[in-house]
């Protein structure tokens, strides 16, 4: 009459009737107030009613299992007892309670008016995963419904083994799984679990993937390469994986593409130089180790680069191993073999060395690196003079004895004449000048005349007036 809306009567009698254990009337009177969701795969367990239904009837079921010690238990319990006791040993045993008339009730609440989280979560409650799992699998639920409802109480709760081991059992080649595994590793990513992720990723023979996440436990947080030496072994678990990897593509390669679609896929050539790579790695964190405990090493930069990062890390790499040795000689060879592996830009590594030696005063070490880039053979010709041009920016700070021992080092009279003039050696400059052949001689001359002209130097300026 009043115009309410009776579903709130209608729960509340069927509430009562469960109560009173009238479960068939219960069932009637909800049928009129509780209605399925309009979408199962929600992320949520379902309306407060369903969740209020379902929490009464876990909760009757408990007091049956420890009922041995309730003197005061009324006379219903007692009957339900009773009714459960030649039931009660199986559940316990198998941890399950199918044969339960309050757990098939609760069944048929949640098939009926539960989303497939709520259904799965019920499952995972009464350690029952095999049926979460394939429950997941028959509504081809989405992975945020594995995540949520399987995958984090099971490793939250240990027990990410057995989740393993029944993911294969069900579908030994995981192909089933393939989706709800690509986003568990991404889940575990975001929440920064690398040590679960590395462990998933073994179980899933992703060998690829787990290879990078061994380059993350390697590098990540290290301060100093005395800290890398001593993470060396996570380098060998990256080998170990990439020939792994290596060996299954040549024995899937004669059968059908049709496996490892979920896990990453490399080309055998790319593997190989990664491989590569983490040799090289190891030679340089040997090295780098030994510098750090020998006392040579002088640089410590604030991140420490590695050959895991782009080129520009890789190319500080090959500049620390040159600088940190005892001379220029000792790591040019493994510096020397960076550069070429990874077709580094040579001359610019060698640049930024220079200028590091300028800084440290090292100036014979300057020639010292000219030689080692010379013996190289595949310097370019003026690689070697350019090298002493892009040092000579901070011409002020080197002593003029040193200055003058650089120059002379240069192989072109061009360049040594560029070198003069960047250092302000107009007097040098107009020396060399003049042994050019003449045509060049007068236009070098005479450019050097407008620059001790501009400089006010009078002398340089009569003297090439003079020549001219």
């Amino acid at each position: 009459k009043s115009g309410l809306d009776p579903g709130g009567a209608w729960h509340a009698w069927g509430m009562a009737c469960l109560k009173a254990g009238n479960l068939s009337s219960a069932r009637e009177k909800f049928n009129r107030c509780l209605k399925p969701p309009m979408d199962l795969n929600q992320l949520n367990h379902g309306s407060r009613l369903v969740q209020d239904v379902i929490q009464y009837l876990e909760a009757t079921v408990k007091p049956i299992l420890i009922a041995d010690d309730d003197y005061f238990a009324t006379l219903r319990e007692l009957e339900a007892t009773l009714r459960t006791r030649s039931l009660s040993l199986e559940m316990m045993c198998e941890g399950k309670m199918q044969h339960n008339s309050y757990y098939q009730e609760c069944l048929f609440y949640l098939h009926s008016y539960g989303t497939n989280l709520a259904i799965i979560s019920f499952y995972m409650r009464h350690d029952c995963m095999r049926e979460a799992l394939l429950h997941l699998l028959n509504k081809e639920s989405p992975s945020e419904v594995f995540i949520e409802g399987i995958f984090i109480p099971s490793y939250e709760s240990g027990k990410l083994h057995m989740l393993e081991n029944l993911l294969e059992t069900i579908d030994p080649g995981l192909e089933s799984w393939g989706v709800y595994l690509i986003a568990a590793c991404k889940h575990l990513q975001r929440k920064n679990y690398y040590h679960i992720l590395y462990e998933l990723q073994q179980f899933m023979k992703d060998h690829v993937r787990a290879a990078m996440t061994c380059i993350r436990f390697f590098t990540h947080g290290a301060k100093s390469y005395t800290e890398l030496g001593g993470k060396q072994t996570w380098l060998l678990k990256i080998k170990d994986h990439l020939k792994v990897y290596l060996q299954e593509v040549s024995r899937s390669s004669g059968r059908k593409k049709m496996a490892f679609t979920f896990r990453k896929k490399m080309s055998a050539t790319d593997v190989s130089r990664h491989i590569n790579t983490v040799d090289l790695q190891m030679e340089v964190t040997k090295f780098l180790h030994q510098c750090e405990s020998s006392g040579t090493s002088q640089i410590t930069g604030s991140s420490l680069p590695t050959l895991f990062g782009n080129n520009n890390m890789k190319m500080d790499v090959a500049c620390k191993v040159i600088l940190e040795g005892k001379n220029i000689e000792e790591g040019f060879g493994i510096a020397f073999r960076v550069l070429q592996d990874f077709q580094l830009e040579a001359t610019e590594v060698y640049s930024k060395v220079a200028k590091q030696l300028v800084k440290q005063q090292k100036y014979s070490e300057i020639r010292q690196l000219l030689k080692c880039v010379n013996e190289s053979g595949v310097a370019a010709k003026n690689d070697g003079d350019n090298i002493i041009l892009n040092c000579l920016n901070e011409f002020k700070n080197i002593p003029a004895e040193d200055l003058d021992n650089l120059i002379q080092d240069m192989d072109s009279d061009e360049n040594k004449i560029q070198a003069y003039v960047m250092c302000n050696k107009l007097r040098s400059a107009y020396l060399v000048s003049v042994r050019q052949e003449k045509a060049r001689a007068v236009q070098l001359v005479q450019h050097v005349r407008q620059l001790a002209e501009s400089s006010g130097d009078d002398v340089v300026k009569a003297i090439c007036a003079q020549w001219l």
